[in-house]
């Protein structure tokens, strides 16, 4: 089906039909999973920007410039209007607290629905449902690959120490032996004559392995842990 200058009703209801489905497929995985932008928030997505394209399929007869016409309507500019609308709305899925961002994903996935509602609402059934099964295999799939790949992590550690402070020698050490790196970043003095000496920890891991339990688990044995933060992307 090729976007038709009169597209009938039948037309329409199997764009709008694909488009639902398609969203349904897409926003399942996401709802499953528990973000923002579920298997509604996708569907509704996906058909407004179908049904926005179906709107410029229909005007497409009616657009041009006539001799004794001066203004020239230009059809094309709705759907385009739609994909930077869904710009604010993928932008408000990103949230950041520190160094940490997560939602992106989210974001790139109701743009991509934004685009398949398009290419459905506008005829291209067969560019749709690939895009479709595309987007199902990269957010289900291609997720599996992706916590194998190796990602560099940091992370802030505050641990209490006497006034020797002997944890600025020995926790380098004892992170090293276990495969983390672990600088000294600064020390305060507490009320109760204790001393939080901070670190910054990196380490590389693979998605899967990414939880530094054992890490905190071996420090705890020695001092005591008083915070310990994440400040790098968690890759969701």
């Amino acid at each position: 089906m090729d976007m038709l200058l009169q597209p009938t009703w039948s037309d329409i209801a199997i764009r709008l039909a694909l488009t639902m489905v398609a969203g349904g497929i897409v926003g399942f995985d996401r709802g499953v999973q528990g973000h923002a932008a579920g298997f509604r928030t996708t569907i509704l997505v996906g058909l407004a920007a179908s049904i926005a394209m179906i709107q410029a399929n229909i005007l497409l007869s009616t657009s041009g410039k006539t001799v004794e016409s001066f203004v020239q309507i230009d059809v094309m500019r709705l759907p385009l209007g739609i994909l930077t609308g869904v710009g604010f709305i993928g932008a408000g899925t990103i949230f950041k607290k520190g160094d940490l961002i997560a939602g992106v994903t989210t974001a790139a996935t109701l743009w991509l629905m934004t685009v398949i509602g398009l290419s459905l609402g506008g005829g291209q059934l067969v560019l749709g449902m690939a895009a479709t099964v595309l987007a199902v295999m990269t957010l289900g799939a291609l997720r599996w690959v992706d916590y194998f790949i190796p990602r560099e992590r940091r992370a802030r550690l505050i641990v209490a120490d006497d006034t020797q402070m002997r944890a600025v020698i020995e926790l380098p050490v004892m992170t090293q032996e276990v495969g983390y790196q672990a600088s000294f970043a600064e020390a305060k003095r507490r009320d109760d004559g204790w001393i939080d000496c901070s670190f910054d920890i990196s380490w590389r891991r693979a998605g899967r392995s990414s939880s530094p339990t054992e890490l905190l688990m071996l420090i705890h044995r020695r001092y005591a842990v008083v915070a310990f933060a994440l400040t790098t992307e968690d890759g969701r």
